[in-house]
């Protein structure tokens, strides 16, 4: 009851400045829709007024299944002058997945509301019943990838389905208001927030999932049995994740930082750079459970090859670290931001490393990189929008370079079970990197709505290092919106 009413709480206190806005811009857009259609130097008709991007969500992510759900974003163009850049932009998600996540997003991102001064807030909820856990430091955690194989396979009865091994119940709810500012020439900005967040671990008889759920309706020769702990439960019991932490937590966060931007636009950049770097302050006096100090950096550069978006190499460079040698284990997944967009988990997956299994790499600090080219190949105008299409090649790749302590702090009658699993990864005492190849294609509308088809695979699956081969998986298939950076 209590989460529903901060969710309800959030939701009202983020539409009330999008209705205001609304009601101040109804007479203006009206008026602008009688002019004659206008175009930029490229060709593009120059958006004004009010544009809906109202879309089904039915798409696929291998990490989560099918999706299916509705999202809307509608962007105020003005009088046309900042096209392809909105003045505001609402931004609204209802999605269900098929492996048991939900999620439910409201953003909002303004630029005139205060003078000299851009707002962005969000709240998001996302609900997984069986989140992926594959433990920390990457190749350090071992992957059984034959078992799981073994028990996707209908037609062997003597394996179950292995697959909630490497899952654990999560609601997450995260909220946050950012303010960008100018510091010199509309290049250079500082940037503050506040972020809210909320993590429930786990299932309430105190383990990792709700196994009678995720066991409905399998045959009995695939039901995960009780008897079995998912990785979770053993990492608790052998004293890596402590009881202090293990079933979540409130962050209570301020962000400091500062942007370095000279894109040309934002939705679908062809060259400039895109440079920032922010402090995450989480003090117990500011009401954080556990609290922890955490800083990143990341450099996106974009390079026009053929001049008009035709081709375009793109890069991004990302360091997410830790102050100190403590963080709780909850918060390590995200790429954390400051700006339009909104912390997304799972170093692995769509929004940042394609093509290896979600949450696959987690430590107290990560790298990690993303460069792609991207072709334009085609551009038309068709029942007044602007459209195109766009080819890309992509390699992403990741790496834990400061371990969560994984040292062996249980019972002494579990050291064995411990050094067990351990063995199985060679005792490694380091990670290695995470890499990934892959291609896809896109559907852009007004430089801003873009629909994204992708697929990566991890390099590893080609090794001949029994210790690293499948350990990222076997490779995912991803719809979605927008550019990745």
């Amino acid at each position: 009851m209590k989460l529903r009413l901060i969710v309800l709480f959030m939701l009202a206190a983020l539409c009330t400045p999008t209705l205001s806005a609304q009601t101040t811009d109804a007479e203006t857009t009206k008026d602008k829709k009688k002019k004659e259609v206008k175009y930029n130097d490229k060709g593009e008709i120059i958006k004004t007024g009010y544009n809906y991007g109202p879309l089904p969500a039915v798409a696929f992510d291998a990490d989560k299944g099918f999706q299916l759900g509705a999202l809307l974003n509608i962007y105020d163009f003005g009088d046309g002058s900042t096209y392809p850049n909105p003045r505001q932009h609402w931004y609204f998600e209802a999605s269900f997945f098929t492996k048991g996540s939900q999620l439910f997003v409201v953003s909002y991102d303004n630029k005139t509301l205060i003078p000299g001064v851009r707002w962005s807030t969000a709240v998001a909820l996302t609900n997984d019943k069986a989140m992926d856990f594959y433990g920390f430091n990457g190749y350090m955690s071992y992957y059984d990838h034959a078992t799981i194989a073994a028990g996707k396979d209908k037609s062997n009865p003597n394996q179950y389905i292995y697959t909630p091994k490497y899952r654990v119940n999560r609601i997450a709810l995260l909220a946050k208001s950012d303010f960008v500012g100018n510091i010199w020439d509309k290049k250079l900005f500082w940037e503050a927030g506040y972020h809210f967040s909320y993590f429930k671990q786990g299932y309430q008889n105190k383990q990792a999932l709700n196994l009678a759920k995720i066991n409905k309706n399998k045959d009995a020769e695939k039901i995960f049995p009780e008897t079995e702990e998912p990785i979770f439960d053993l990492y608790r019991k052998w004293g890596i994740i402590s009881e202090e932490e293990a079933w979540g937590g409130i962050n209570s966060t301020v962000r400091l930082g500062l942007l370095y931007d000279t894109r040309d636009k934002e939705g679908a950049p062809s060259q400039g750079i895109w440079a920032e770097g922010h402090l995450t302050l989480a003090p117990k006096w500011l009401g954080t459970t556990n609290p922890y100090y955490r800083y990143s950096l990341t450099f996106r550069h974009y390079v026009p090859i053929v001049k008009n978006d035709i081709l375009t190499f793109a890069y991004r460079l990302n360091y997410e670290g830790t102050i100190g040698d403590k963080a709780p284990y909850y918060v390590l997944p995200y790429i954390t931001t400051i700006g339009q967009s909104y912390d997304r988990d799972g170093m692995g997956g769509y929004r940042t490393i394609r093509g290896i299994m979600r949450n696959r790499v987690q430590g107290l600090d990560m790298a990690s990189y993303n460069v792609e080219l991207r072709w334009r190949f085609v551009n038309f105008t068709l029942w007044k929008q602007n459209i195109a299409f766009g080819l890309n090649i992509f390699s992403d790749g990741t790496m834990v370079t400061k371990n969560y302590d994984m040292m062996f702090k249980g019972d002494e009658k579990y050291r064995a079970e411990y050094d067990a699993y351990m063995a199985l990864s060679g005792n490694r005492t380091a990670d290695r990197p995470h890499i990934t190849v892959g291609g896809g294609l896109r559907f852009i509308m007004n430089q801003n709505f873009i629909v994204a088809f992708e697929y990566g695979m991890p390099v590893s699956r080609f090794s001949k290092d029994p210790l690293i081969k499948n350990q990222d998986g076997n490779g995912a298939f991803y719809i979605n919106t927008g550019f990745l950076f």
